[in-house]
């Protein structure tokens, strides 16, 4: 009975001497460039932040103007801050800085448009053709 109890104690110290392996998850990181895309695929620790999980993915030798501090990041198109932690199947999404505003890029537009009448003066929409039943 000694010795079970001397071997029960001995399997315990053993399987508190061995380290804990994490469980490994399958994430990617994705960033593109107007003549570049890169998506790299990797397995991190559960419950790892985004921004070590794009450190470890090596994304930042491929483009190093990534500026982590200044760049948004997101997962599957949604924002993320970088202490978020990833879960299986993510894919972390680094994002360009947008080179013009989308709003005045649509104003400008609009007003082309309008000057080659392709465009209602007053209100910016298409020109609508009247129906022959209106004319009549």
């Amino acid at each position: 009975m000694a010795e079970v109890k001397k071997a029960e104690a001995m399997q315990s110290a053993t399987a508190e001497a061995e380290p804990v392996q994490p469980e490994l998850i399958q994430i990617e990181v994705a960033y593109a460039t107007p003549a570049q895309q890169q998506i790299i695929k990797l397995r991190v620790a559960a419950e790892t932040p985004v921004q070590q999980a794009i450190e470890q993915s090596g994304i930042l030798q491929y483009f190093p103007e990534i500026d982590l501090s200044q760049q948004k990041v997101g997962i599957w198109s949604k924002a993320v801050k970088l202490d978020h932690q990833v879960r299986d199947g993510d894919r972390i999404e680094i994002y360009r800085p947008l080179i013009a505003d989308p709003k005045a890029v649509r104003r400008r537009r609009a007003d082309q448009a309008k000057d080659e009448g392709r465009a209602d003066p007053v209100t910016g929409g298409r020109k609508r053709e009247r129906a022959a039943t209106e004319s009549e």
